[in-house]
């Protein structure tokens, strides 16, 4: 299907729980990123997107990573960073509300200034969402284990490299499985995003 003719989200082959929960929230049609995107993460494919806060991009990854879930795996399939705290909460509780059907799925907000025994303990059957030097912690003590991982999202990219999070970002990148899909958003593209592009995306 061209992108350029999906005009509603039940044109796209997401799962049945994320387009009920679709039309519960009166979501008709997707904005330009989703439309262009949620196909192609659905096919597995890595995903570079420019695009400004407020365009719907969070649903734009994870919609189509929600619909490719195994909900019986216990490891984390999908992590997402974030360059901060309030955006981590925020794709969080977008998670949450459009997995609001799918029984046994959990997200969890991963952050610096929480206690870490409470994120141990939930870091089981859940997409984590978080910022990359806590995440990074956590992947150091053997507490977020992501060898099962199938998608990694970079949220706000430009946002993680101003803030001076891009070696924690590549550490992190080095760190999961070969084959796994990559969808890296950013409202700009400096050189350095580029690179990390180039090096870790696939076509």
């Amino acid at each position: 299907m061209k992108t350029d003719t999906v005009t509603a989200f039940n044109q796209l082959a997401l799962a049945k729980p994320l387009l009920t929960v679709l039309d519960e929230v009166g979501y008709e049609t997707p904005s330009p990123i989703q439309a262009q995107t949620i196909p192609l993460l659905l096919e597995g494919k890595d995903v570079l997107g420019q695009a400004q806060t407020g365009t719907g991009k969070t649903a734009a990854f994870a919609l189509p990573l929600l619909s490719r879930l195994d909900l019986k795996q216990k490891d984390p399939q999908v992590l997402v960073l974030a360059p901060t705290r309030e955006l981590a909460i925020q794709v969080a509780e977008a998670f949450q509300k459009y997995a609001s059907h799918m029984h046994g799925f959990h997200v969890l907000p991963v952050y610096g200034a929480q206690d870490y025994r409470g994120q141990i303990r939930a870091l089981q059957r859940v997409v984590p969402v978080g910022t990359p030097g806590r995440v990074m912690d956590h992947m150091r003590r053997g507490t977020l284990k992501l060898d099962k991982l199938s998608a990694l999202v970079l949220d706000e990219a430009d946002e993680m490299l101003r803030m001076g999070f891009i070696d924690d970002v590549e550490w992190i990148l080095e760190q999961t499985p070969a084959h796994r899909q990559i969808a890296l958003f950013s409202a700009t593209m400096p050189q350095q995003i580029r690179r990390i592009a180039n090096q870790y995306l696939n076509e």
